[in-house]
């Protein structure tokens, strides 16, 4: 089983990043589960959902402590929440920010985690420059999948298609998510030469 918590600040769309995993999950044949948990229900407030993937059915129903993998959408966070609690040294980190581990203040998790594992994509920006906003969970979730290889790319655009229907946020969510994809597969290159 593999599983990944996903942090963020309500608005973000961190729930709708944990479901669009579990639909791109059942795309690719896999058994899923995405949940959210939350704090206090407002607009800013820290949000935390969770999904699980597994290729046989998944009877766990309770929050995500020791995660496979975290992804931050919202890196005002890191100093805060205790994001990376519990999380398996041979895990994978994305974070949302245009800056290094290092600038974050996070060089450290270069010293208990696999670096190669450990990746920040410009979520917030390819979003903005496709959708208009800065709307993260879809780019994260194309950076997740070239990350950790958890779905295709293939299957996490027809999720997206499943979710937003015909609308434009479809195709803008596609292309952001597909440009975060992109990003990270080049990062991971860069890292292996």
């Amino acid at each position: 089983m593999f599983e990944v918590r996903i942090h963020g600040r309500g608005g973000q769309g961190v729930v709708t990043a944990a479901e669009l995993l579990s639909l791109a999950a059942f795309n690719d044949g896999l058994k899923a589960q995405a949940f959210p948990s939350f704090g206090s229900e407002r607009m800013g407030a820290p949000v935390i959902a969770f999904c699980r993937i597994d290729d046989v059915r998944i009877r766990l129903r309770e929050p995500i402590a020791e995660p496979d993998a975290v992804v931050v959408q919202d890196p005002t966070l890191l100093h805060h929440v205790d994001v990376f609690g519990g999380l398996d040294p041979e895990g994978y980190v994305l974070i949302n920010s245009t800056r290094t581990l290092e600038e974050l203040g996070l060089g450290e998790l270069r010293e208990r985690h696999r670096p190669e594992r450990l990746v920040t994509v410009p979520a917030s920006e390819f979003a903005r420059a496709r959708l208009g906003r800065p709307i993260p969970n879809a780019a994260l979730l194309g950076g997740l999948t070239a990350l950790a290889g958890l779905t295709s790319i293939d299957a996490l655009e027809r999720a997206i298609d499943e979710r937003f229907g015909a609308s434009p946020a479809a195709k803008a969510n596609r292309l952001a998510a597909r440009d975060a994809y992109d990003h990270v597969g080049a990062q991971r290159e860069a890292a292996r030469a």
